[in-house]
């Protein structure tokens, strides 16, 4: 794979969750840098070691992984964006009472739902002449900066937005979900 279609793939894999990150950013309580580096770490770990799994998984499972993953992520984005809807609508939430960062658990959910894909793409990396670690290393790196800007840029939208940051992150959420299963439906 040349360095060119590398960084596109890696690009291609963070945006999903740059989408989620945004959403994530609006709706804690002026999130600074270092917690859009934490969130953007946590996700971009994960984010690399999902085609790493796809990787190893390779041939043996790959029709069932791929027969799946939209699903897969469609679900945990659903249920994430409804709690979070759910949540938005519970009070209204004063600048003071948002958190100053999501929980490990929260992030690491999320993160595992917008890298189902990745998970995919690995599976498919192992039938083509390429660094499986390179690769994994370019995706994770690229989702790293990606989420860490849209943490950065959703505390900006989160202002903007006000009280009902919270809900637009969770149909950002469902979005991404219904995207990804209305790509693969349509696909087939």
């Amino acid at each position: 794979m040349n360095p060119i279609s590398l960084f596109f793939l890696a690009l291609a894999m963070s945006t999903d969750a740059f989408a989620a990150a945004i959403g994530k950013g609006a709706t804690l309580h002026r999130p600074r840098l270092s917690e859009a580096l934490r969130t953007g770490l946590i996700f971009g770990v994960i984010e690399g070691l999902t085609p790493l799994i796809g990787w190893a998984i390779g041939q043996a499972a790959s029709g069932y992984v791929q027969a799946w993953d939209h699903w897969i992520a469609f679900t945990l984005l659903l249920l994430l964006g409804l709690h979070m809807i759910h949540n938005g609508l519970q009070a209204d939430h004063d600048e003071a009472e948002k958190p100053a960062q999501h929980g490990f658990a929260m992030l690491a959910l999320t993160a595992f739902a917008t890298s189902i894909d990745a998970l995919a793409v690995g599976i498919g990396l192992a039938f083509i002449d390429v660094n499986i670690l390179v690769a994994a290393a370019a995706i994770g790196c690229a989702t790293l900066v990606m989420v860490t800007l849209g943490v950065m840029l959703g505390r900006v939208l989160g202002t903007l937005v006000g009280k009902r940051a919270e809900i637009l992150g969770g149909v950002v959420l469902m979005l991404i979900g219904a995207t990804i299963l209305y790509e693969h439906l349509s696909a087939q």
